[in-house]
């Protein structure tokens, strides 16, 4: 788990991604490092704390597959996590692309007690 105690950041990671990054989750599309680094310090700013679990991984080649845990704090929210894989390629030695998947409505709804029932009956009726 990485993150620093008080503000968090996320500085640190940027060193390993290409400058030429892409990066797609189900939010957003994003291309170049300096739109990455403003997407990561965003999120720094609407929260209170950030952590990051590697559960697995594994590499081939230039790709690697990720199973993660985000563990979040928002600054008026309690702590939540948001489960996920990541596909990630290499390119002299640095991040090229990524690729984030994840649900996160239902990680962050299934942390709501009013809500969480409502959400999952409603996704079980309508897509399961």
């Amino acid at each position: 788990m990485y993150a620093s105690p008080g503000k968090p950041g996320w500085d640190h990671i940027l060193p390993y991604y290409d400058k030429d990054i892409v990066f797609k989750d189900s939010v957003q599309e994003i291309r170049g490092i300096e739109e990455f680094s403003e997407m990561t310090r965003r999120l720094a700013d609407r929260s209170k704390h950030i952590g990051f679990l590697v559960h697995n991984s594994v590499m081939e080649g230039n790709l690697i597959f990720m199973e993660w845990e985000m563990k979040i704090s928002y600054k008026n929210y309690p702590q939540s996590s948001v489960f996920g894989a990541s596909r990630i390629r290499i390119r002299r030695g640095k991040i090229r692309e990524q690729r984030d998947y994840y649900d996160l409505w239902g990680d962050i709804l299934d942390n709501i007690p009013f809500l969480r029932k409502g959400y999952r009956r409603f996704m079980r009726k309508r897509f399961g």
